[in-house]
């Protein structure tokens, strides 16, 4: 716990140690930036029980459709693994040959959600392939969360996700990085106000003024917002440290600490914070 608050972080990439400090490294230079940590499992363990985190949400994301089978095994093997510290989120791929086979296997696994990055995987939001497998996470009540925005491109931005979010009206949606990386405001003003669609605040601090980040999640609304990190590009202290300096009140902290990422990905709440 940190200062009374149960934490969960929402938003943690995690990879085999063979190959986590190059993965690390990819993403870095994809963003034209570097990471703090790197990347390990158990690094991610160290640095959030240093800060007060009790709870991660652990995912990886499949560049090409071979990887997919592999990392939702290393996935739910280190949840298996982690005594209850680990929810973790399946990776699927667009051009995977059977789509069904693969959602059918994350929820074999024992997992508790999808994690799509378009940006990376090179898709729009609102391709055929991409709406089979939201259609799909429907079917089998998962939720996805979403790498959201980047100026650079347009795989992910609000006039991608606005379609899916349309037509799939029940399925549970979290626009990473408050629902728009780069394009911060744009992507608030536009994706405020609608049903199945959450946002998580990880990779913003670095790029935003806090007080303007407390703006634009108060925007969105506390009910909405899940608090993360971003793993390996952050560290846990320094990120729940600022976020907590910005002082929302105690209702909406435990939300967007705790409540709304254990509503959306389904992990129980422990007894001495219900």
């Amino acid at each position: 716990m940190k200062n009374g608050f149960y934490v969960a972080d929402a938003h943690c990439h995690v990879y085999p140690d063979a190959i986590a400090e190059k993965a690390a490294d990819n993403t870095g230079v994809f963003y034209d930036v570097g990471h703090e940590l790197d990347g390990k499992v158990g690094t991610l363990v160290a640095a959030s029980r240093l800060a007060g985190v009790d709870h991660c949400v652990i995912q990886s994301v499949a560049t090409s459709p071979r990887q997919v089978g592999s990392i939702n095994r290393f996935i739910a093997a280190t949840v298996a693994a982690g005594d209850g510290f680990f929810t973790g989120l399946g990776t699927l791929h667009p051009d995977s040959e059977d789509q069904r086979h693969e959602v059918e296997r994350i929820v074999s696994l024992g997992l508790h959600g999808v994690k799509l990055h378009p940006d990376i995987q090179r898709f729009r939001l609102d391709d055929p392939k991409a709406m089979e497998i939201f259609a799909l996470c429907v079917e089998y009540s998962l939720p996805v969360l979403l790498h959201t925005g980047d100026k650079r491109y347009d795989y992910s931005n609000p006039n991608r996700l606005l379609p899916v979010l349309e037509r799939f009206p029940t399925l549970r949606v979290v626009g990473a990085h408050l629902g728009g990386w780069s394009i911060w405001e744009e992507a608030v003003a536009r994706l405020k106000g609608i049903p199945n669609l959450w946002f998580d605040c990880s990779s913003t601090f670095a790029w935003v003024d806090k007080w303007k980040v407390k703006t634009l999640i108060e925007a969105l609304g506390a009910d909405r917002v899940l608090w993360g990190t971003d793993y390996p590009m952050w560290t846990p202290k320094t990120e729940l440290d600022t976020f907590l300096s910005l002082g929302f009140d105690d209702a909406s902290a435990r939300k967007i600490l705790w409540e709304n990422a254990a509503a959306v990905f389904g992990f129980p709440t422990p007894a001495h914070n219900a």
